[in-house]
């Protein structure tokens, strides 16, 4: 029997599940961190990741076997240690579609309903129309990044009878996604939409994958979400776009440079909607992240490796 590390503050009813899907094993809840540190070296299973983690990966080798990740997230780990070592790795790709579908449908509906504008007249008690609005009724929408977060967009988008386009690196067909492409078929989907809600993943592929050319091939009135990764959009020519009125507006919950600062531009343009890297937040984060750790660690006290949420650590997410 092994030892599973714990590295964040855990209920005890979700200890409990761990104790009981692995049985004879020892675990250390990570309350205080010189007593984390004092076990991780023996740890074979870490649930969480912090500096103490990073170090223990990094100086390998060790006993570690499999660390889950408590974020989707994961293009900040020394992946190439991870590998080395041998050592599985799964995220949290499982918590987020509900979260972050509905905030991508809040800031669609805000620019397209024009709350959003609303709220700022509001703040400045001025009781003045907003212009005509749009419907979201049988638009476009083109998601970059149909995974989890993106086939759940897909599924709502279909309620508003829109017609939706995905791009994915594989160009695999997908419930709810009317006509999927490859990587290659980017700029058409661009051109087509009228929402372009980004979802990608960071990698090497994906840096700046969003650029002055992309924003270009966008029509005048598309609305951009990206609660992608933040480095997967060159922030500078995204602002351009909106200065210009490439687009029409933009809504981030992500940035290539975090926090964004306080005299950033995009805090006041009226025609963008900002959000401080919380789409993902819900109260039923903790409880997904261990159900998605207790179905692996079934398997894994089995002798069966992980295979839910895991990372692909070649292709980096």
């Amino acid at each position: 029997m092994g030892k599973i590390v714990v590295v964040h503050p855990l209920e005890p009813r979700f200890a409990d599940q761990i104790r009981e899907a692995a049985p004879g094993w020892e675990l250390i809840e990570g309350h205080d961190r010189a007593f984390a540190a004092q076990h991780l070296p023996d740890a074979e299973i870490v649930l969480g990741w912090n500096s103490l983690v990073e170090k223990l990966v990094v100086t390998g080798p060790s006993h570690l076997k499999w660390v889950q990740n408590w974020g989707a997230g994961v293009e900040l780990l020394p992946l190439g240690k991870f590998r080395e070592l041998g050592i599985a790795l799964t995220n949290a790709s499982g918590v987020h579609p509900n979260p972050i579908s509905e905030t991508i449908f809040a800031m669609l509906l805000s620019f397209t309903r024009h709350l959003h504008t609303a709220i700022r007249n509001q703040t400045r008690s001025s009781w003045m129309n907003t212009g005509e609005m749009g419907e979201a009724h049988g638009r476009t929408m083109g998601i970059l990044g149909v995974g989890a977060i993106g086939l759940e967009t897909a599924r709502l988008a279909k309620a508003f009878n829109m017609k939706v386009l995905g791009v994915r690196r594989s160009g695999l067909p997908e419930q709810w996604v009317d006509r999927m492409y490859g990587s290659e078929g980017l700029l058409e989907v661009l051109e087509q939409s009228d929402y372009i809600v980004n979802c990608l993943p960071h990698t090497r592929e994906t840096e700046h994958v969003l650029g002055k050319e992309q924003f270009a091939a966008m029509k005048k009135t598309a609305f951009y979400i990206n609660i992608g990764r933040g480095k997967t959009t060159d922030t500078e020519a995204l602002l351009d776009a909106l200065r210009n009125k490439e687009i029409a507006g933009a809504g981030l919950d992500v940035f290539e440079q975090e926090p964004l600062p306080a005299d950033h531009p995009f805090w006041t343009m009226d025609n963008v909607i900002v959000t401080p890297h919380h789409a993902g937040s819900t109260n039923f984060y903790t409880e997904r992240v261990i159900a998605i750790f207790i179905e692996n660690l079934k398997q894994y006290v089995q002798g069966i490796q992980p295979d839910t949420s895991v990372v692909d650590l070649s292709s980096e997410y």
